[in-house]
């Protein structure tokens, strides 16, 4: 089967998706396509293989920004404050995307089975676009194709999961598949630290403090933690305090002061200056 036919198909199954994440019913896989509000795409991203089907996704974390057109993938290997937009392609078709969260014991399990010396070597990127080729776009047609047959989900799916993060292995992202897959690597002991810091983002953070649980130098738990999530703990922190204050004040009715206070700022004027 061509490219075009693959992708025409997997095309036609998203015909449902509307735009916020639609469940699929296969486990972990999600769709969403159209004109997506901005305010939507801001927001801590879970750890997960997103494809770009058709259209353009400009995803920016911190000061830096890739842009995603269809038909290609990207890896994020931990949870991220992100913001985003979403444009049709040239030809007016409207934004599609697949995003697949990452499963870290699918993920383990795998590692067990391949050699060490089969995955690239370290990436200085952290989350350009990829190239799609037919074989690993045809992994995702396999897993969408069960949205049709759900009987077949529970034999099929995890075949066909572990066959995606394969390829993204075996691809310019796989170093990072595997690092997250390492119990004992950098980026596992910066995961746990992310993890804390979502629960304790209101709060001052010792940097010390975290280097020496996730048992670094200060310099070296920096420079991991950059590489991991592509900000600073402090930047990290900031942006989950004002993704936090701008849903406070978007949905919850808090006022600007009153959704400051609540993120953790101790002044108002700070928290303006940096949610502007």
């Amino acid at each position: 089967m061509c490219m075009n036919k693959v992708l025409d198909e997997i095309i036609d199954l998203m015909k449902s998706a509307g735009t916020r994440p639609m469940e699929t019913g296969v486990p972990g896989l999600s769709m969403i396509k159209g004109d997506i509000p901005t305010h939507q795409l801001a927001a801590l991203y879970k750890p997960m293989i997103g494809f770009t089907v058709q259209g353009t996704k400009i995803l920016s974390i911190g000061e830096r920004s890739t842009t995603m057109e269809g038909p290609s993938y990207y890896v994020l290997p931990l949870h991220v404050p992100a913001t985003a937009s979403v444009h049709p392609d040239s030809d007016g078709r409207p934004y599609m995307s697949l995003g697949l969260e990452l499963n870290q014991k699918v993920l383990q399990s795998l590692l067990r089975d391949l050699p060490e010396d089969l995955i690239p070597t370290a990436s200085e990127d952290f989350f350009p676009a990829c190239e799609i080729d037919i074989e690993f776009m045809e992994a995702w047609l396999r897993l969408l194709r069960l949205t049709k047959t759900l009987r077949d989900i529970p034999a099929l799916a995890p075949a066909y999961e572990r066959e995606i993060l394969y390829r993204v292995l075996m691809r310019p992202q796989g170093w990072y598949l595997r690092q997250l897959g390492l119990r004992e690597s950098n980026f596992s002991r910066i995961s746990q630290t992310v993890k804390w810091l979502r629960d304790n983002y209101t709060g001052a953070i010792d940097i010390g403090e975290m280097a020496s649980k996730s048992g670094m130098a200060i310099n070296t738990f920096h420079r991991q933690f950059k590489r991991a999530t592509g900000l600073s703990p402090i930047q990290f922190q900031k942006q989950l305090r004002l993704l936090e204050a701008r849903n406070l004040i978007a949905f919850e009715g808090y006022a600007v002061a009153g959704a400051a206070y609540q993120v953790g700022y101790q002044s108002p004027s700070q928290f303006n200056r940096e949610y502007s």
